[in-house]
C-alpha cells in the first residue's frame, strides 16, 4: 500500500484513476481500495482529496496566487467542489484561510515566481546531482 501512497503523493495534481493507483500498487482496484483503507483508515480518493487540500492550504499560505488557479494547480477541475471539500476538511473557506493565515504568516510568494518555477518538475528535467546548480555561480 505504500506504492499506491507514494504513487499518489507524486500525481496529486494530475487526474488519477484508481485503476492507476491500484497498478502502481500491484492489485486489483478493489483490493487497493480495502487494502489501503485498512493500512491508512481512508480510501484512496479520500487521501487524495486530503493531500491535494493541504497543497492548497500551503499555497495559500506562501503565495498570492488566486484561489482558482490554486484549485486547478492542486488537482481540482471544479472550483466549487474544491470550495466544498477545503470548508469541509479545513473549517473555513479558501478565501478565509488565507486571510486568517496573512494575519500571522510571512509575506507571500509572488505568483510570476511561481509561474517561472512552473510547479513539480518531471525527473528528467530535474538534476541528477542535487549539488549541481541549475544556473551557474559567478565567481570573481
Amino acid at each position: 500500500m505504500r506504492r499506491a501512497r507514494d504513487y499518489i503523493d507524486r500525481h496529486y495534481a494530475e487526474p488519477l484513476e484508481l485503476d492507476q493507483v491500484a497498478a502502481a500498487a500491484g492489485y486489483s482496484r478493489f483490493h487497493v481500495v480495502r487494502a489501503f483503507r485498512a493500512a491508512y483508515g481512508e480510501t484512496p480518493g479520500r487521501y487524495l482529496t486530503r493531500r491535494r487540500v493541504e497543497r492548497a492550504q500551503e499555497l495559500l499560505r506562501s503565495s498570492d496566487l488566486t484561489v482558482t488557479d490554486i484549485c486547478h494547480r492542486v488537482g481540482f477541475a471544479s472550483l466549487g467542489s474544491f470550495s466544498t471539500l477545503f470548508n469541509e476538511l479545513v473549517g473555513v473557506t479558501p478565501s478565509a484561510f488565507r486571510r486568517s493565515a496573512r494575519k500571522v504568516g510571512p509575506l507571500p510568494i509572488p505568483a510570476c515566481h511561481l509561474f517561472m518555477e512552473g510547479g513539480p518538475r518531471p525527473r528528467s528535467m530535474q538534476p541528477s546531482n542535487p549539488a549541481i546548480s541549475e544556473k551557474p555561480t559567478r565567481v570573481g
